[in-house]
């Protein structure tokens, strides 16, 4: 359950259709994600915030690590004070960055504990390879964020407040790995489709539709209607776990669709 719900979307007479908690899907955005923009309190401008373009890593409990050197201003920001915040948004959006997904993580940032811990180096490595020519240096460590909360933003109409603690029990979706090629390949091939879910599923006269993501409970589209766009949610009938068990869902979809279609 979300705690401390906030902005809603428009009222509707539709009741809402079912998704993964917000919890689960910050720690899909997380593991998708690479990179974020950490703002730290500024020492030069007292009371501004300092953003900086950040890599991170995760540890088991979703807690974003750090490579970062002495010499940057955000490590010398966060010496001073260690309160910051993670900004992520989901990838592949530049050209409509407000329909993509993105969570702030707030917390305090410290040079870890763990900085010699094999696991942490190896985690964050294998998602920035390039590291490997720096992370030796002597004035690059590792620091870590503790998270105390969290707000998410899962396009329009869907934000709210997140626990630090169902964030850190959380597991990102199953599909998280293979959501980008569902999306893609559905987008591509599949467009004629996505008008059938509307028009079935949804009861949408879609002109035209998108799909912007899937996860193990369902997939979200954007419709184009006569009136402007719309976000559409609908629902797998049984829950997926892998590329193929959604392509076989979606395809026994799309037959039932059909099929309910006036002759």
């Amino acid at each position: 359950m979300e705690s401390r719900p906030q902005h809603a979307a428009p009222p509707s007479t539709t009741p809402p259709v079912p998704e993964p908690p917000f919890a689960e899907r910050v720690r899909t955005l997380l593991h998708v994600a690479r990179t974020g923009t950490l703002a730290t309190h500024s020492r030069k401008q007292a009371g501004f915030p300092f953003a900086s373009i950040m890599p991170y890593g995760l540890e088991v409990g979703g807690q974003p690590t750090f490579l970062i050197s002495s010499m940057a201003m955000h490590t010398q920001n966060l010496a001073a004070d260690p309160r910051a915040s993670l900004l992520v948004a989901q990838p592949g959006w530049n050209d409509d960055p407000l329909a993509g997904a993105r969570a702030t993580l707030i917390g305090e940032v410290r040079r870890s504990a763990a900085a010699t811990s094999t696991a942490m180096r190896d985690e964050y490595l294998a998602r920035h390879p390039n590291a490997r020519y720096w992370v030796d240096f002597d004035d690059f460590a590792f620091y870590a964020m503790d998270v105390v909360d969290l707000y998410y933003v899962g396009g329009f109409g869907a934000m709210g407040w997140v626990a630090a603690s169902e964030y850190g029990s959380a597991t990102p979706d199953p599909l998280v790995d293979v959501e980008h090629a569902i999306v893609s390949h559905m987008n591509a091939d599949h467009a004629d489709a996505l008008v059938v879910y509307c028009r079935h599923y949804a009861g949408i006269a879609a002109e035209s539709a998108t799909m912007t993501a899937v996860d193990r409970m369902g997939f979200r589209m954007r419709a184009q209607l006569a009136e402007g766009l719309k976000g559409v949610r609908v629902n797998f009938p049984v829950e997926v776990r892998s590329s193929e068990q959604a392509r076989t869902v979606l395809v026994s979809m799309l037959r039932e669709a059909r099929a309910a279609e006036p002759r």
